[in-house]
């Protein structure tokens, strides 16, 4: 299935896709959050969609498309995960994953802008294959992890390289700040992505290629990922793991290049669609 939801911000509905049509699937109660995930939810939707097929409401191509996830209680992310993008980095490869966390508050629709925050000159983009969590997690053995999947979907991992690098402490600073976190356009369970090892992922700024890459060159792969947060948080229903960016990011450039008022940035996984963001310079309410 591929699930997705819709409606102005703060307001989103429930959807799903089916043969490339969009419809409201709001009848069945609740939201795409950890309670979904957590009581059979994916079961529950495929069901409801079977015994409604030809009564569901199709849903205005028009209408605002958000994170097909409901605010999970983390989304963690993985640094240096492409031995590529390692290196335009400068960065030894790691020996085991490195891992930070994107404040859930950054988390907005695929389509929605991209804001500079207050005080920034190196807002960058990194286009990445993100994991969510479909049935609580601890001390998973990689042999099981991909039971706990409940599916995947496309992350743009924008990032702030001076508050990340140069600000001191962690590499939080520069990953949680509004909308750095666009999701979708919508999440699509295992059985609809098949090899998850052998994805292409793309990214443009103002249609020029940046990122071109394949999860074929993980250096950590999704079950071993997956067991290993475990073994140090537990994985709640609904959360996010974001599994890391191939070369091609502005800051690998020489000189790097950052993101701009007025920059498009496109992005797309095999199987996940594409999103567009749209870069605005922060202005205070």
């Amino acid at each position: 299935m591929k699930l997705i939801r819709w409606g102005a911000i703060g307001s989103e509905k429930p959807g799903v896709i089916v043969n490339d049509q969009w419809f409201d699937t709001s009848a069945l109660g609740g939201d795409y959050n950890e309670a979904f995930f957590e009581n059979n939810g994916l079961e529950r939707l495929e069901e409801f969609v079977k015994a409604n097929q030809g009564k569901l409401i199709e849903i205005d191509r028009n209408e605002r498309i958000g994170s097909p996830i409901c605010r999970p209680s983390k989304i963690v992310c993985i640094g240096l995960n492409y031995s590529d993008h390692a290196r335009e980095t400068n960065a030894d490869i790691p020996a085991e994953p490195i891992i930070f966390m994107k404040s859930t508050t950054s988390m907005v629709g695929p389509f929605d802008n991209i804001v500079i925050p207050r005080n920034s000159v190196k807002t960058d983009w990194e286009v990445e294959l993100a994991v969510v969590i479909g049935k609580k997690a601890s001390y998973v053995e990689e042999a099981e992890a991909l039971d706990y999947v409940a599916g995947y979907v496309l992350h743009n991992d924008v990032s702030e390289r001076e508050f990340q690098l140069e600000r001191g402490g962690t590499w939080d600073k520069g990953k949680g700040c509004d909308t750095f976190a666009p999701i979708g356009p919508f999440l699509a369970t295992s059985d609809e992505l098949g090899d998850v090892d052998n994805l292409r992922l793309w990214l443009t700024v103002n249609g020029q290629k940046m990122q071109d890459g394949n999860t074929a060159n993980f250096i950590f792969k999704v079950p071993f990922l997956v067991s290993y947060v475990s073994q140090f948080m537990t994985l709640l229903p609904g959360d996010v793991i974001s599994t890391g960016t191939p070369a091609g990011v502005g800051l690998g450039f020489k000189p790097p290049v950052y993101l701009k008022e007025g920059d498009v940035v496109e992005l797309g996984i095999d199987g996940l669609g594409s999103a567009k963001q749209t870069v605005k310079s922060y202005v205070k309410d």
